[in-house]
């Protein structure tokens, strides 16, 4: 027996892991956020956090461009979008990756770390999930806004 629930939309996106193909990933996100029915701001959000992730798929997971892809997921429903971006590259621990200092002067603040700070701010929730057999998922879902 199939289930099928027609309130669910999944499309997909599969490109090179080229910092050209942002804009293309990008492009597919904000329909994506449109069509879940997210404000504008929310979108922006989504747009950005995932543009950061995919930025840092082809720099730190492939170390330079058209080394690997990216597959980009967007599922729909009618109070959220969940994107999940899956590459192959190498494997990244967030926990490893200490929180940045804020009240630090500019001059001896970490120059990473500044990315993962603003997608778990910007998304309301992020799961990083990592196999060797199965490559990198990260899952990052924004909610609708409750009017009234």
């Amino acid at each position: 027996m199939e289930i099928f629930d027609k309130q669910i939309r999944m499309t997909k996106l599969f490109l090179p892991g080229k910092y050209e193909n942002l804009v293309k990933i990008s492009e597919f996100v904000r329909l994506a956020a449109n069509e879940a029915g997210l404000d504008a701001v929310s979108t922006y959000e989504v747009e950005t956090a995932v543009e950061e992730v995919c930025a840092n798929i082809i720099e730190h997971a492939y170390g330079k461009e058209n080394v690997g892809d990216i597959e980009c997921t967007c599922e729909v429903r009618p109070d959220e979008l969940t994107v999940i971006l899956h590459d192959w590259g190498k494997s990244f621990n967030p926990a490893k990756i200490r929180p940045p200092n804020l009240n630090a002067p500019l001059k001896k603040r970490h120059a990473h770390g500044l990315g993962l700070l603003f997608i778990r701010q910007w998304m309301d929730e992020v799961h990083f999930n990592f196999t060797a057999e199965t490559g990198n998922f990260l899952t990052m879902v924004k909610h609708k806004e409750k009017v009234g």
